[in-house]
């Protein structure tokens, strides 16, 4: 439809004598000029009919896809920490990580007191582990020694409604924590003997009930 606007102006007759009008050999004086008046009046409104059409299509062509929100997952750190070789690394848990948020999770990751000690050989507080990981620091605990860490994930996994990445069981806190107990709430992991990261089934149900 906008492409009628665009049409050569010379196309375009502006006047049109009226019946019994006399030869252009007889235009008055100044005819020139007002023709050339009508030419800049027709392209005027050309441009304003464009600019309109535009402003009114720039909505819908700016218009965004819904965002769908990130389902939340708790990352249970000093557990997945162990998961390969049996041996404590931070890159495991950065693998982990990685690999939820690539399948649309946001992962928060709870550590025992003594994770940077076993780590690194020192204390690690949360804005030093959430930097390793990549993560804001918001998503990242580190629980006050002596206090389980076990506590902290479940509770945050039970106010998000969230589902739990780790091979704990939880059988300890199963009489407060019914829901460990629930297909699909513990996420189980580890490495194939190709190296390979997995996550079980519990990650693809969740993964299917966002989408």
């Amino acid at each position: 439809m906008l492409l009628s606007l665009f049409l050569p102006l010379a196309s375009i007759t502006f006047l049109t004598p009226p019946p019994g009008a006399s030869a252009p050999a007889d235009a008055l004086p100044g005819d020139g000029d007002l023709s050339h008046l009508m030419v800049w009046a027709a392209v005027a409104v050309i441009w304003v009919a464009v600019l309109l059409a535009i402003w009114r299509a720039a909505p819908i062509l700016l218009r965004r896809k819904p965002v769908v929100p990130l389902r939340r997952v708790v990352v249970d750190g000093s557990n997945v920490m162990h998961w390969k070789d049996d041996t404590p690394q931070i890159e495991t848990v950065q693998a982990v990580v990685h690999l939820l948020q690539q399948r649309g999770f946001q992962p928060g990751v709870v550590f025992d007191a003594n994770a940077g000690y076993k780590l690194g050989g020192r204390h690690m507080n949360d804005p030093h582990l959430a930097r390793l990981l990549g993560l804001p620091v918001d998503q990242v605990l580190v629980v006050p020694s002596g206090t389980p860490a076990d506590l902290f994930i479940l509770a945050a996994a039970r106010d998000f409604g969230a589902p739990v990445v780790s091979r704990d069981k939880f059988r300890d806190w199963a009489a407060d924590y019914p829901e460990v107990t629930t297909p699909g709430f513990l996420i189980r992991g580890g490495y194939r003997k190709t190296g390979e990261l997995w996550l079980d089934e519990a990650v693809a149900q969740a993964e299917r009930a966002v989408s």
